[in-house]
């Protein structure tokens, strides 16, 4: 259970002069020292953190509005660009650089009064499904230090659910979010794509690309959502956002379509995962939601897709890391030349190295066609299927990963065996729909296990009344 309270009473709680912004950042920062043992956490923002906290309990002072965050600390994932701390997205290529402005999202959330107490591991450059690709520690799983938290979020998730700070935010290009808050028993939020400006944060796959919130609840994400999103100038893929994604329904669920995706059940989901999500299906259909069978026939292929796309975006965001403007760069180098293979050598990690090649493969003459091309016409049937299948839903249902947490190590030699944990989240990102696990086992001990609920593009206001509604069930 966490000992912070929902985000709307913290801030209120800060705006009425009842506690300060200061003891808030005090408690935080003690909470980070106490469980350093998890390694969930690059850096600690002790100073800029409380000099903002004194500013906003000197302007509660003198009468002035904060905001609907005011005073609440968070913690961002290691690729958001934030004053105070150097931002690494956890490769040694990026060790020693500092922000030289700050990511649209911080500046959003830090106009409503947030205030950011630390950085986040995560997988580096955000490529991972476990946090063990970070080039500086392998973050441990808060329920069982011997499993992974997920990735590439899993600082973030691990963080939440050490209860460090009241929200997270984290990045998710192929279920980045989803699964690190399904394998640590957290709420994690994938908006619309383009919703929340990407400004700011180190790119990894920018069709594919969205930033959202890892929660103790649904409540709490959407007021963060609703803190973030909107059209920005600085990145040209941002859409216009609904009215307000806050003040969600109540418990009711009927009159509710949900489509089971009939692909999530097929052979490979552990006999654990299947029993939780079933046991889903039912204690939503006891409260009045229609479940419905859907079919999504390429979804099997989405993996596929999203492994020729995802890399090729990758291997061009990580070209203008050459050790020549910025990061890390190898003093011994002879010539221009020289420097780049050694800077890149050094800096890049394997997982990084991998996929510059297999990007940089499948955009070379003579296979662009072969794959890239192929993949992109797949990625149009999916949306479609995806568009197909929710005009007859209000939402579709699954698992978020075919198991709970892995152990540590049991799949870093193998990473076609890494790849396919995200079997049951790629295949969102390329459509571009939102989508939110929800904790589907909390009444047990056992390993966490989310419960991924999708809707339809912009919807996310829809998406996340019925998560509510889900989450309320599901307690």
């Amino acid at each position: 259970m966490s000992d912070w309270k929902p985000l709307k009473e913290i801030a209120s709680d800060v705006s009425s002069g009842k506690i300060t912004a200061v003891s808030l950042v005090q408690k935080s920062l003690k909470k980070l020292d106490e469980q350093k043992e998890f390694d969930s956490i690059i850096a600690v923002l002790e100073e800029s953190a409380l000099e903002r906290a004194e500013q906003i309990d000197a302007n509660v002072t003198a009468g002035k509005s904060i905001g609907r965050l005011a005073g609440v600390p968070f913690i961002a994932k290691d690729n958001f660009l934030v004053f105070g701390a150097k931002t690494t997205a956890a490769s040694n290529i990026l060790k020693p650089f500092e922000a030289p402005y700050q990511s649209t999202a911080i500046k959003k959330l830090e106009a409503e009064g947030a205030i950011c107490v630390a950085k986040a591991n995560l997988d580096a450059f955000a490529h991972g499904s476990s946090t063990e690709n970070s080039d500086f520690m392998t973050t441990k799983n808060p329920r069982d230090k011997t499993r992974v938290p997920g990735g590439s979020s899993g600082g973030s998730a691990a963080a939440i659910a050490l209860d460090l700070a009241p929200f997270a935010l984290g990045t998710d290009t192929g279920g980045s979010i989803r699964l690190p808050a399904s394998f640590c028993g957290e709420v994690g939020y994938k908006p619309t794509y383009g919703l929340v400006s990407r400004s700011g944060v180190v790119a990894m796959g920018s069709s594919l690309d969205v930033i959202g919130p890892i929660t103790h609840t649904v409540e709490d994400a959407a007021l963060v959502l609703d803190c973030m999103a909107g059209k920005d100038q600085l990145d040209g893929t941002t859409i216009d956002r609904e009215e307000s994604y806050v003040d969600l329904d109540g418990n009711d669920l009927s009159g509710i379509t949900f489509g089971v995706v009939k692909e999530y059940f097929d052979e490979g989901l552990t006999p654990e995962v299947r029993s939780v999500i079933e046991n889903s299906i039912q204690e939503i259909k006891n409260k009045g939601g229609t479940i419905k069978e859907v079919s999504l026939p390429s979804l099997p292929l989405s993996l596929a897709v999203y492994y020729v796309l995802c890399p090729a975006e990758v291997s061009s965001n990580l070209s203008r890391y050459d050790g020549q403007r910025y990061g890390f760069s190898e003093e011994s180098a002879k010539d221009l030349e020289e420097s780049y293979e050694k800077s890149r050598s050094k800096g890049f990690g394997d997982e990084a190295k991998r996929r510059i090649m297999t990007g940089t493969y499948v955009l070379s003459s003579g296979y662009y066609d072969a794959y890239y091309q192929k993949a992109q016409l797949v990625r149009t049937k999916i949306i479609n299927e995806y568009n197909a299948a929710l005009q007859s839903c209000d939402v579709l249902l699954g698992p978020v990963a075919p198991t709970p947490a892995f152990k540590i190590g049991e799949n870093t030699k193998d990473p076609l065996k890494m790849y396919l944990t995200d079997i049951m989240t790629v295949s969102v990102n390329l459509a571009g729909v939102p989508a939110i696990s929800i904790p589907a086992n909390k009444k047990t001990n056992d390993l966490p296990i989310g419960l991924q609920l999708i809707g339809q593009q912009k919807q996310d206001k829809k998406l996340l009344s019925i998560a509510h509604n889900v989450e309320g069930v599901l307690k």
